[in-house]
């Protein structure tokens, strides 16, 4: 069975760096070591973790270089694409945006988010939006 292809929002990010309870963590622990799925990645959404992450890194317990160290991983082990086209404005947060254009260029079967409402348009494209607990437990990773 091949690798399930997703997109992580921002929000599961900051919530795995934030605590190392919950699914979240478990999630990013996974990445680049589950052979059950795959995180995408895009430079807009790079670099929106990257604001988010070091806006808050005090909040999170981590340094700049910290951050930079974890984000260097992430895009050493996630899968690269190209946005070729723009359609916004389709959801309330333009931020969100670039999440739903990485997961349709992508072709992606999930986000993977705390925020299910703002990305109801995503099924629009045939994409599932489910929290990591939920993610984690469809794939098996916990019960």
């Amino acid at each position: 069975m091949a690798a399930a292809q997703i997109v992580l929002d921002t929000n599961v990010l900051l919530a795995g760096l934030r605590s190392r309870r919950g699914a979240s963590f478990r999630m990013l622990s996974a990445i680049g070591r589950s052979t059950k799925f795959e995180i995408n990645l895009s430079v807009p959404l790079v670099l929106e973790y990257e604001d988010a992450a070091k806006r808050k890194s005090k909040e999170l317990g981590l340094t700049h270089q910290d951050i930079d160290t974890i984000l260097d991983y992430l895009c050493a082990v996630g899968n690269h694409q190209e946005i070729f086209y723009l359609w916004r404005p389709l959801l309330t947060d333009p931020k969100d945006e670039l999440v739903l254009e990485l997961a349709v260029a992508a072709g992606c079967e999930s986000i993977v988010t705390f925020n299910a409402r703002d990305f109801r348009a995503a099924t629009q494209f045939g994409i599932g939006v489910e929290s990591p607990q939920s993610f984690l437990r469809r794939i098996g990773e916990v019960e």
